[in-house]
Formats: structure tokens, sequence, C-alpha cells
């Protein structure tokens, strides 16, 4: 393969799957660039100031160029520290803030690696960008893109991917879909790669220390609105103080006292500065209501349109119905009771192993499931 066309662009983070990403497309012929990307000024994020190991780091950097240099593929660093404080950051902060639990990665996706990266692809003759991201693209008999789960699910990526656009889909190659994680490292060790063994980064790349609620008090004082305590409810009777909503998430077991048994954050109400807690009864819902909502192996979304649906990473897909709403938006209604929904968080729906759509999790209808099975109505 030779000339434009065929320059793909990859997004090398520095660790073994965008890597081995680079070395598959060049030994298929393709004329490779890689490219890792800046996205936040270490020293203004902090958590981990001067041991830069994290995800995005400067250790990343480095073993980036020298995957480069062993594949022979030009490399560049490129500095998105502004989009990157406008689309991701902020958002972080701000959800958090409305009381909500966002998912940075989703956000970075859309307006970082297909946003921002595409376009720099774009102006380096790159028909295409590629990740080290495990899903797969695969068309319809229309010919309509849509993601598939990985073929190691335990590695399935596709969760995170919901916002891509058919443009998106068109231009993107996902080389590791059908690979498990063994045999990812194998090809690393097999191309002699210096990140063949390299462990895994789960916290969120610019919290390096994945403590964020240092990182939100930190940007709270900043901007001069810090979190203050408030009431934390129970069965709408005061029962405890808490140190600031934005530092609870729904589920949450740490940080609201003793309470005589295992109970639980339900609900956060920014507007009053009050969190409600619970037992694990409480958190169990059927039904939310989620909004941005965007198509990808599907049109749209038909009435009574049966999913199996994920509303966290790490969550298992189950049976749902999807109604979609007037507004663009849609309700899910779960089979079964999940647990500890969660709004900011996205919900991803699923019909077979395609990915139809998702959305962004905006309310909890407020109902829940007692311990004898029977719906109670809250008041």
């Amino acid at each position: 393969m030779t000339g434009e066309k065929n320059r793909i662009v990859v997004a090398m983070s520095g660790g073994v799957d965008s890597s081995v990403a680079a070395a598959l497309l060049l030994d298929q012929g393709y004329d490779v660039i890689g490219i890792t990307m800046k996205t936040y000024a270490f020293d203004e994020v902090g958590g981990n100031t001067g041991n830069e190991t994290s995800c995005c780091g400067l250790d990343a950097f480095n073993d980036a160029r020298m995957v480069a240099v062993k594949l022979g593929i030009p490399h560049y660093v490129v500095d998105f520290t502004s989009e990157f404080e406008e689309h991701v950051v902020r958002n972080f902060v701000g959800e958090y803030f409305r009381g909500t639990t966002p998912n940075p990665c989703v956000i970075c996706n859309r307006e970082i690696k297909w946003g921002a990266l595409a376009r720099k692809a774009a102006s380096l003759g790159a028909s295409r960008i590629a990740t080290g991201h495990y899903a797969r693209i695969v068309r319809s008999g229309s010919g309509r893109y849509a993601i598939a789960r990985a073929r190691d699910l335990n590695k399935d990526q596709s969760y995170a991917l919901w916002t891509l656009s058919q443009e998106n889909l068109a231009g993107t190659l996902f080389p590791l879909g059908d690979l498990t994680k063994p045999e990812v490292r194998a090809i690393a060790a097999r191309f002699g790669l210096k990140t063949a063994e390299k462990e895994e980064s789960f916290e969120i790349c610019f919290v390096a220390d994945n403590d964020y609620r240092r990182f939100l008090r930190e940007r709270a004082e900043t901007a001069g609105k810090p979190s203050s305590p408030g009431t934390i409810l129970r069965d709408g009777r005061p029962v405890g103080s808490h140190d600031g909503y934005v530092n609870y998430t729904i589920g949450q077991r740490s940080g609201i006292g003793a309470h005589g048994e295992r109970v639980y954050v339900t609900e956060i109400n920014a507007g009053d500065n009050t969190i409600v807690i619970g037992r694990n009864d409480d958190l169990l819902r059927t039904e939310l209501t989620a909004g941005s909502v965007n198509t990808v192996g599907v049109s749209s979304l038909p009435s009574g349109f049966r999913v199996q649906a994920k509303v966290r990473y790490k969550d298992e897909p189950t049976p749902a119905t999807v109604e979609p709403l007037p507004d663009g938006r849609c309700r899910v209604i779960f089979d079964a009771p999940k647990r500890a929904i969660t709004p900011g968080q996205s919900v991803v729906l699923y019909d077979g192993e395609l990915l139809a759509a998702g959305g962004i999790i905006e309310e909890v209808l407020p109902r829940r499931i007692g311990t004898a099975g029977e719906e109670k109505i809250k008041g």
C-alpha cells in the first residue's frame, strides 16, 4: 500500500494496546504516523507532579516514542490541552457540581480523539485514524456503520464509544477488535516492543493519584465556589451531615457515618445540598430517561425496541425496552431492577452484539423495589 489514502494516524498512548495497533497496521502495509496527545498540564492537575507515570504522563510519551522508533514510523506529540480543558475537564467539574457523575472518557472520545485528533490527522493527509480500543466496526446490508462488541468481552470498550457518528466510524480502524489481551501482549513481544509487559492504567488520566475529590476541591477553590457541608437525609429526616455533595456518588458507603446497618448514598440533590441514604434495596430502579441520544447501529429508535442495556462500564447488559420521547430523549425500562443507576453516566443499548445507541442518564424515576418484590412509589 502506498499513497496518502492509505496513511493512518494511530493514537499512541504509550501502552501496549495502541503500540500493537500501530505495529499491526504497519505490518499490513499502511503508511503509519503515531501521535501522542498531550491533554493536560502536569503542574495544574496536581496529585502526581514529579512522577508522571500515568496514562498521558511523561513516561507514556517516552514509551510511545520508543515504540515508534522501533517500528520506524514518524511520531509526534500534539498539544490538545486547551481543547481537553474546555470540553473534558470543565464538563467533569461542572457535572459533579450539578450533582451528577460524569464519564470523561465518553466526552474525550467525542471531542478529542474523534474531534481534535481527527482534524490533525486530516491535516497530515491521513484518511483514517486508529486506536487501541477493544471493539469492532461492522457494516450492515444497507451500508450503515455499526460498532460491535470486542471478541474479548472482558476487555470490550464499546460502552465508551456510543457518541461516534457515521462519519467518525467511516474514518476509523480498531485493529484489536478480534484479539484477546494475551494475544496482544504476545504480538507486542514478537515485534520486540518495550510496552509488551507494561501494566494497564485504570485511573482518570488527568487525576493521576485517582483522588477525584482532591481534584474537585482544588478546582472549586480556584473557581471560588468550594463545596460546603450539608445534610444527610433518610426517609425525609435529617440523620447526619456530609462534607459536600460533590464528594459522593450513587451507591457509595464511605463518608456517611454509622447508622446501625449497612447504608448507601441513594440520591444526590445539588439544589439543596443534601444527600439521601438508604438500604441496598433503595438503590434498585426500573426506569431511567436519557438525553443526548446518539443512534449508532440503527437509524432511529422504534417504540418498544428490545435491547440489552448497560448503565456503567463494568455493568452486565440486561434486557430492557426503549421508548423514544418526542424531544430526542428516550426512556429505558428494565425487565428486572438495576442497582445504582447514576445520572451523568451513560446508558448504552445493544441489539445483540451491536451497539444500537447510547445517551446520558438524566433522571432515574423515583421508584424502588421493596424487599418483597413489590414496587413502592416514593413520596
